[in-house]
């Protein structure tokens, strides 16, 4: 017997890739329900060769269902994702609701997965963000290495980041740049198109955005909280796909040579790195791809035991949607959920 899963938000960009993401890994569901908030009722969404209508959330019995993906904004994870985990059924959050209570793991598998042994506590698992994510599966297999004492990184995150909205600004304001039309700001606190924003999500009180202060925060809970972490993050005019410029400081010497040796035989990682032109991966080629790339990976001599690397992902793919169904994956394997609804 298969398992019932929900997908929370399965108009958004992300739940849309969330639905994909089931069907291209064969997830072992029985039953997959597309919901969303009122508005979106009876929209048609895909899932592999089949439409399925959206059904409204608050409406919904969770009490036959298994796993709850969930990517409908902090304020719905917050009110629902409670209420859902109470009817039993595990609720998997992309949403930053969650990502920092001490009862709730957050969760990538390829690197802290013991750590999911935990979620009952809640009956909820958090995903990290998306920038974070991609990070600490390249920088797991180093800090085993060779212990990360400091990291420094700076960020260049794609529109989808932001949702469709931003997505769309960014084609209009394009399309605006090149016949001369008025370029309007919407989404974005200054024009993106050919420009690049160093404020993602809110200021904080010391002067850094929440967006870095969560890559700050959540690498300590995932990977090591005596890891230092300085984060600067950007957003600039690319559609999907997050790149990192990530400088890192360590407890004892690597070699650029052993760092690339160990990365590709590390678990969802994929090394393209060759000191040439196009020796390197980008946003577009790994859009739509599952893995994470790193590239340019050499030894930094301004400090001791330095390294410096480029690393890039799909967001909506390892940076929300894949990381989610990994996690569901994880507890089907390791056997800490069974299917409530039995075969007769």
């Amino acid at each position: 017997m298969g398992y019932k899963v929900a997908v929370v938000g399965a108009t958004g960009n992300v739940g849309r890739e969330m639905m994909e993401v089931l069907d291209e890994r064969g997830f072992p569901a029985d039953e997959v329900v597309a919901l969303a908030s009122r508005r979106s009722q009876g929209t048609e969404v895909s899932f592999g060769d089949r439409t399925l209508k959206v059904k409204a959330l608050d409406t919904y019995d969770f009490s036959d269902t298994d796993i709850a993906l969930m990517s409908a904004g902090g304020s719905v994870a917050k009110e629902w994702g409670p209420k859902i985990a109470a009817q039993g059924c595990v609720v998997i959050d992309n949403s930053s609701a969650f990502r920092y209570d001490s009862d709730v793991p957050l969760i990538v598998p390829e690197v802290n997965a013991d750590a999911v042994t935990g979620f009952r506590k809640r009956n909820i698992i958090a995903n990290p963000n998306c920038s974070t994510a991609q990070m600490v599966v390249a920088l797991k297999p180093i800090h085993e290495a060779a212990g990360i004492k400091r990291i420094v990184v700076a960020t260049y995150q794609s529109v989808s980041g932001a949702g469709k909205d931003a997505m769309d600004e960014l084609f209009s304001q394009t399309r605006a740049v090149y016949v001369s039309d008025p370029v309007e700001n919407k989404k974005f606190t200054k024009r993106i198109a050919f420009n690049v924003i160093p404020h993602i999500d809110v200021f904080m009180e010391d002067g850094s955005t929440k967006e870095e202060w969560k890559m700050i925060a959540e690498t300590k809970k995932i990977l090591d909280p005596k890891i230092k972490v300085s984060a600067t993050c950007v957003r600039v005019p690319v559609f999907i796909g997050h790149s990192e410029a990530i400088n890192l400081e360590l407890e004892e010497p690597l070699s650029a040579a052993k760092a690339r040796s160990i990365l590709r035989e590390s678990p969802g990682v994929l090394v393209v790195d060759k000191p040439e032109d196009g020796g390197y991966v980008t946003p577009i080629e790994a859009a739509g791809e599952d893995a994470t790339y790193v590239s340019r990976i050499r030894e930094d001599p301004s400090v001791e035991n330095g390294l410096s690397l480029w690393v890039v992902a799909d967001n909506l793919r390892k940076g929300a949607a894949l990381n989610a169904v990994q996690i569901a994956e994880l507890l089907v394997n390791r056997k800490l959920i069974q299917p409530k609804r039995k075969a007769a």
